[in-house]
């Protein structure tokens, strides 16, 4: 998969990156970078994000309530994810890369 990236600025969530769950291995890499004063958490969804209207999401285990440059991945299937500022007004840019996708 080509990098995706999304931009979240103040509080509130970025846009959604739907997954590709037929690649084997699954593996997803982001990092996220911060620019200004923000708090922000990666979060994810098991939900098809094509057909559900309000997904359930769910609190990446360790890049939670970040105040700093964060990286991190996902080695499960997960269809979605997105970043969400919790605080302040800096701007939270995730950037994404799935293995085995050119």
């Amino acid at each position: 998969m080509r990098q995706q990236v999304v931009s979240q600025t103040g509080v509130g969530s970025s846009t959604i990156i739907p997954m590709n769950l037929d690649t084997s291995p699954f593996n997803v890499g982001f990092g996220v970078v911060l620019t200004g004063s923000a708090t922000y958490t990666v979060q994810h969804t098991f939900d098809n994000p094509w057909t559900t209207d309000n997904p359930t999401w769910f609190n990446h285990p360790t890049i939670l309530n970040q105040t700093a440059n964060a990286d991190g991945n996902y080695a499960f299937p997960v269809a979605a994810f997105k970043i969400a500022v919790t605080a302040n007004s800096g701007t939270a840019t995730l950037t994404v890369i799935q293995a085995g996708i050119a």
